[in-house]
């Protein structure tokens, strides 16, 4: 029988169905002045004010400014626009297209509070632009209204400009910018399972879950450090729902994640998803697939079976020919605009120490071929002699070498890694098509013969300049972080979260943390 613990109170009872920690109907609540004040609160749906508790975001506080950007984004412009072309009713058409914006974009949920981590309002704007076009035709074909396509499309233009740099800057990960966490969760599952999923969730703040307990599934002991309100029996019990109910009501959790295993799937994995529906909790399933996004997975039923179809990694079609374009593009426009910069820091460099202003080095590209990379030369000249006699102060725990306070680096190739302006002549390397803007750092031939079947894949795409790596801490990272952050980007992915990995690496070439 299930066991809960109820906080603030000496009582400590197996939950069975008469006394249950969260009875759903007040026939079957127990008559105690202490549990009666103890279950006051009627619902899952609960006040969240106590103190101590994960603050409950606001949504769409900023939702007046954001449609006001909007609406005067594209409504004034249009207008301008429109009378400069002396377009019949341009200040009528232009407010009309204001406020159809503003509705393509309600329906679409594009007011919604920023999701963590994401960049999906500005991603989607053009699509929405798009839609735009399409009601503004619709309208003009209904109230016959003569005006010139081409005019039209060029007065809807800053309106899509302005959204997108408006929904840029409120995803923007700003420093300083709190995360609140969404859902409260209960880890609902057998030991192994709760302890991998408590590990992981609390392993990164890049998603929506915080744990605040668990309930493991049999009497087997707990290392992930969260509280454990209550356990199930091993087999299935009449007291399953109560349990978690109870455990979900003492910790304040608005949502239970159930890891399946040998002990709960089947019959009762769907006898309890009933209880916790009907008890006015959310449920989650946790999949054993891992490092997958969410936009490959598509849920399917046949057969009453629950189908989850996993839409295979981008490594064709139009996405990847677009990457490709606007990596050679982005590249060379880049090494346009730098060209000042990079003759300063090559003076620097040959100013400061002796040796070349550059340094060449064989690095393995994708499909493991090699090929030539170029850096500024940050380290003294015959550092390639002297790395043998430090091989005993490597701090990594992998086959890359890092060393926070390498004595072969000089003066100024200490001020170049820390802004990652060393890495800028990589941008000759993205023109010629051996690297890309974003991707995994091309590793050494020395390092890729170490490698397992596991790490190879790291080379299915071509290397990039910055990456998730850049963003997630660099060389404070561990190797198998490393590499999981290397494998998750191989598989899932896409121009939109190229644009994103780039945008925050802003944030980390200003913050420095983990370069060296």
């Amino acid at each position: 029988m299930g066991h809960v613990e109820l906080p603030e109170s000496d009582i400590s009872r197996p939950a069975g169905p008469a006394e249950a920690p969260r009875p759903r109907t007040a026939a079957h609540r127990p008559h105690s002045k202490e549990l009666e004040q103890l279950w006051s609160a009627p619902t899952v749906q609960r006040d969240r004010s106590d103190q101590g508790r994960a603050p409950k975001r606001k949504p769409g506080r900023h939702l007046p400014l954001v449609i006001c950007a909007d609406l005067v984004g594209l409504g004034v412009p249009a207008w301008l626009v429109l009378r400069a072309y002396e377009q019949p009713r341009a200040q009528l058409a232009a407010t009309v297209a204001a406020l159809a914006w503003c509705g393509v974009r309600a329906v679409g949920g594009r007011y919604a509070d920023r999701q963590p981590g994401g960049f999906r309002g500005a991603l989607t704007a053009p699509g929405d632009w798009l839609l735009l076009i399409g009601v503004l035709a619709v309208l003009t074909t209904v109230f016959r209204e003569p005006v010139q396509p081409v005019t039209a499309v060029v007065a809807l233009v800053p309106g899509l400009l302005v959204t997108f740099a408006v929904s840029t800057v409120r995803q923007f990960p700003w420093p300083g910018r709190k995360k609140h966490a969404d859902h409260r969760v209960l880890v609902v599952g057998e030991a192994p399972g709760v302890e991998r999923a408590v590990r992981l969730l609390g392993s990164r703040s890049d998603h929506a879950y915080t744990v605040v307990a668990v309930v493991p599934v049999g009497t087997a002991s707990l290392d992930c450090g969260a509280p454990v309100p209550g356990r199930l029996a091993p087999a299935p019990a009449d007291d399953d729902v109560t349990t978690v109910l109870g455990g979900a009501f003492a910790h304040d959790a608005d949502l239970a994640l159930v890891v399946p295993g040998p002990q709960l799937s089947g019959e009762r994995l769907r006898q309890l998803s009933w209880g916790l529906h009907d008890g006015g909790l959310q449920l989650s399933v946790l999949s054993d697939l891992s490092e997958i996004a969410a936009g490959r997975v598509r849920p399917a039923s046949a057969a009453g079976l629950t189908l989850l179809h996993i839409v295979p990694p981008l490594r064709r079609g139009p996405q990847m020919a677009l990457k490709a374009t606007v990596d050679r593009i982005g590249a060379a426009l880049g090494l346009v605009l730098l060209a000042p910069l990079l003759l300063l820091v090559g003076a620097a460099i040959r100013l400061t120490s002796e040796g070349p202003v550059f340094h060449r080095q064989i690095r393995q590209g994708q499909h493991n071929r090699p090929f030539t990379m170029w850096k500024f030369r940050t380290m003294v000249e015959d550092a390639e002699t002297r790395k043998a006699q430090l091989a005993t102060a490597n701090e990594n725990d992998g086959p890359m070498f890092k060393m926070r306070r390498d004595p072969r680096v000089t003066r100024i190739g200490r001020v170049l890694r820390r802004t990652s302006l060393d890495e800028l002549p990589q941008l000759f390397n993205v023109v010629r098509g051996e690297m890309s803007l974003v991707g995994p750092r091309p590793p050494l031939p020395e390092e890729v013969s170490r490698y397992d079947e596991r790490e190879l894949r790291r080379l299915a795409v071509r290397p990039g300049l910055t990456g998730l790596w850049q963003v997630s801490g660099r060389s404070d990272l561990s190797w198998q972080e490393t590499v999981s952050l290397d494998l998750w980007y191989v598989d899932n992915w896409s121009v939109a979260t190229d644009l994103g990995l780039m945008a925050r690496t802003l944030r980390a070439v200003t913050d420095g943390r983990g370069a060296y």
